[in-house]
């Protein structure tokens, strides 16, 4: 039996570097020591370019979702009127945190293929001048959708309404410009194109949400970002932090700033065209348009997915993504995030390209958009 060197092609967690892993393996230090407090409030520091903000960038131990609800259990007290916006399983995972903190739920469903329309948010807040807070989607990494974050914030318009976004599968692979977009608070995580293990959340609040928080009458304790405010002014976190997830977000950060972070964003646009024009000359069916593709992934339509994406696993070691919510069994997506180039993605179209026997069609195809660009 053959034996292959796994290949992750998923939407997170995505490959590690050497360079980042290797900072997993150091010694465990203090976390109310004085390395530790001098190191951790430096590199969250770092953080502010990739989320575009002055304001202070937190973290939490815990996954994406454990950010997620950070947010909701900051703001959220029951009877909150609050909009949910759904074209994807994360969108619906911010309705469900709702749901759990006893909001008042409005939900605004779309097509789990295509983008929030913004006009439709701004015809729903003009019906609606009672919410306090609209809950979206920066990156739906269940269908590949790069929803247009901006656009959605100027459909406020005047109305009070703070924007709350899920950048899990955003941030570091596509621009954030929380401040110039006017994002109250976003929320992202460590191993997506971060390029990290698993293992904490980075929240961010604009001055407006920091305001909001502190007079909200939510219940939370763990996830109280006051108590965070708090200890990062000492250089500590409130609670055992993952102190390993620091050195790695020091390298990591490291790696980016050096690669320069136009850069980083133009790789992942590359990598999301090569995928889409080799996907199309094998003759496959992308679930979603060019002018709303996400350049973290792509999601393939395929007749029994999840069969489709066994045999490529066994037969070459490449490990593709099942379909969520609605698509579970009908597509496969494609991960191309944080610690990705152009090779991989030529890989993992050279393998579709053996599994269907349309030898050189995918591959020639990414070729030339590389070449084009």
């Amino acid at each position: 039996m053959y034996r292959f060197k796994p290949e992750l092609r998923i939407p997170g967690p995505v490959p590690v570097p050497s360079e980042v892993s290797l900072q997993m393996a150091r010694p465990v230090i203090n976390h109310r020591g004085a390395v530790f407090k001098e190191k951790f409030p430096d590199v969250l520091s770092r953080l502010k370019l990739l989320f575009g903000t002055e304001n202070t960038v937190y973290m939490v131990t815990g996954s994406g979702t454990a950010g997620m609800e950070t947010a909701v259990s900051n703001l959220v007290s029951p009877g909150t009127p609050v909009l949910c916006l759904v074209g994807g399983f994360f969108g619906k995972r911010w309705a469900e945190l709702c749901t759990a903190y006893k909001a008042v739920v409005h939900v605004l469903e779309f097509p789990w293929d295509r983008g929030v329309d913004p006009d439709q948010v701004a015809e729903f807040l003009a019906q609606h001048p009672e919410i306090e807070l609209i809950f979206a989607v920066h990156n739906e990494s269940s269908t590949g959708v790069l929803n247009d974050i901006e656009a959605i914030s100027r459909a406020r318009g005047d109305h009070q309404a703070l924007l709350v976004v899920d950048a899990v599968s955003a941030l570091g692979g596509t621009p954030c410009e929380m401040d110039a977009r006017g994002l109250d608070v976003v929320v992202s995580a460590s191993q997506k194109c971060l390029m990290m293990p698993p293992g904490a959340a980075f929240i961010a609040l604009s001055e407006r949400a920091q305001t909001y928080m502190e007079q909200s009458e939510a219940s939370r304790y763990y996830f109280d970002l006051r108590r965070y405010q708090q200890f990062l002014e000492k250089g500590e976190t409130p609670f055992t932090p993952n102190i390993h997830i620091v050195f790695a977000l020091e390298e990591a950060l490291r790696m980016m700033e050096a690669e320069g972070l136009e850069n980083v964003y133009a790789r992942h646009l590359l990598m999301r065209d090569m995928a889409r024009a080799g996907a199309r000359a094998l003759g496959l069916e992308l679930l979603v348009s060019d002018a709303d593709a996400s350049p973290t992934l792509t999601a393939v339509k395929f007749p029994q997915a999840d069969e489709f994406r066994q045999r490529v696993r066994e037969r070459y070691g490449v490990e593709f993504a099942g379909g969520q919510g609605v698509h579970a069994g009908r597509v496969f997506r494609i991960g191309h995030m944080g610690y990705a180039t152009p090779l991989d993605v030529l890989t993992a179209l050279a393998v579709l390209e053996i599994e269907l026997k349309k030898f050189g069609r995918a591959t020639e195809a990414a070729e030339r958009v590389m070449a084009a660009q």
